[in-house]
């Protein structure tokens, strides 16, 4: 079963996503937060991400959220312009001030602009294109008033957060609806949503096995072993998971102590990494790091793990 990283804004950034290819694998594809437009172009540092020489060796795809085909074309071609020969449409983003504009899970109940970006699909010679959508926005059943406009678009594979947008990450999957939109996909369909252990994502496949893979983000934040471990297929033990974290935490503190200015601006990019780590590294060593105002106390943090 492929296993594919979405994309957390402030936590899978370029460095996250390399050091975690480099020091786990079994992640078939990584996704870049998204990209989008900011006063009629796109916004500057999200083209940083793009150019990042992190992204080097690492098989990983922009995401672009966008209102309309202007927006769409503007952020793929830049993209494209970089290199880039893979590209995920945001559909799946639940955040109001996103969906204000028109953009992420809004899109769901805007199907004249789902046929405006048609023909956008055959204008970037060798491009390819995924999806990430909910299942509605105010409810789980306004798939069905764009599945047809979706089936008609040449994805790879649609990944689909059982949810609606009202909902955000909280509250009741709805597993039969997810069903009945593998039904009717055209495409290969991904599942996203509450996989935290390698059972959950034996479980899903076990109850679904239509799904063409499983996409997981916070899961793989709060245990990066995770993938690793469902292809291994055994369960790693402490030792070998902190030895792991170790090295991949000391690859992301290398890079940004090197590449950022003073103690407050690298601390804001490092802390964020033990987030949702507090199970895997005991509280006491959390609360210290989550405390931490000077970089010798974040190390001093780091040794108590």
């Amino acid at each position: 079963m492929k296993i594919y990283f979405a994309p957390l804004q402030g936590y899978t950034e370029g460095i996250y996503r390399k050091a975690h290819h480099l020091v786990y694998g079994g992640i078939e594809r990584y996704y870049t937060p998204f990209l989008r437009m900011e006063k009629g172009e796109p916004r500057r540092q999200d083209m940083g991400r793009l150019l990042s020489d992190t992204n080097g060796g690492v098989p990983v795809s922009p995401q672009v959220i966008f209102n309309d085909r202007e927006e769409l074309e503007s952020l793929v071609g830049t993209a494209y312009s970089y290199g880039y020969r893979s590209i995920d449409l945001n559909m799946g983003c639940p955040f109001p001030p996103q969906m204000k504009l028109g953009r992420g899970s809004a899109l769901l109940e805007r199907p004249d602009v789902l046929r405006e970006i048609l023909p956008v699909f055959g204008e970037f010679d060798g491009m390819e294109y995924t999806l990430k959508m909910r299942l509605g926005v105010n409810d789980t059943t306004a798939w069905r008033g764009v599945i047809d406009i979706l089936n008609r678009m040449p994805l790879r594979h649609i990944t689909v957060h059982p949810r609606s947008a009202k909902q955000q990450y909280k509250g009741e999957l709805d597993m039969a609806q997810f069903e009945e939109l593998l039904k009717a996909s055209a495409h290969p369909v991904i599942y996203n949503g509450e996989l935290r252990t390698a059972d959950d994502i034996h479980a899903i496949t076990e109850r679904i096995p239509g799904i063409a893979g499983v996409m997981i983000g916070r899961g793989l934040l709060a245990r990066p072993s995770l993938a690793a471990e469902y292809a291994e297929g055994e369960e790693w033990d402490y030792r070998k998971r902190r030895e792991h974290l170790m090295r991949m935490h000391e690859m992301v503190y290398r890079h940004n102590v090197e590449k950022l200015c003073g103690e407050t601006q690298t601390l804001s990019h490092l802390t964020p990494f033990w987030d949702y780590l507090e199970d895997e590294i005991g509280r006491k060593a959390w609360k210290r790091i989550r405390k931490a105002t000077t970089l010798q106390k974040y190390r001093e943090a780091i040794a108590l793990i």
